[in-house]
């Protein structure tokens, strides 16, 4: 039973941390894209630099929700190999990432702030 358990755990541990990726991923794609296009639109000499900021910022929304997804993967990896030195690890990338949620989830709120004041 333990080890059929342990199992599971260890696909849950690839499917979640698979996903972490792929939104990273996925949010590469759109970002490169909407700033391929917005570059194009700069050679026309039209100013990007709003647009640009939040592409920056949306591609952050992403890394956001990816963290998430890893920090869980994280979790789930600390219950199949509960050594003191995962447990270490584990506790050191969840500051990290956590630290690093924080400070985009306050640019991002300040970017929308602004968003609102800026009259279109």
């Amino acid at each position: 039973m333990e080890a059929w358990l342990k199992t599971v755990f260890e696909y849950l541990y690839i499917t979640i941390g698979s996903i972490g990726v792929a939104i990273i991923v996925w949010g590469v794609i759109l970002s490169v894209s909407r700033l391929l296009k917005l570059e194009f639109s700069r050679l026309k000499h039209k100013s990007i630099y709003r647009e640009r900021e939040s592409v920056r910022h949306k591609f952050a929304t992403y890394l956001l929700l990816a963290l998430e997804f890893l920090i869980a993967a994280d979790i789930i990896a600390t219950v199949i190999h509960p050594k003191f030195e995962e447990i270490a690890i584990l506790a050191s990338t969840v500051a990290i990432r956590t630290v690093v949620s924080y400070f985009l989830e306050k640019e991002i709120e300040k970017f929308n702030a602004s968003e609102k004041m800026t009259p279109e």
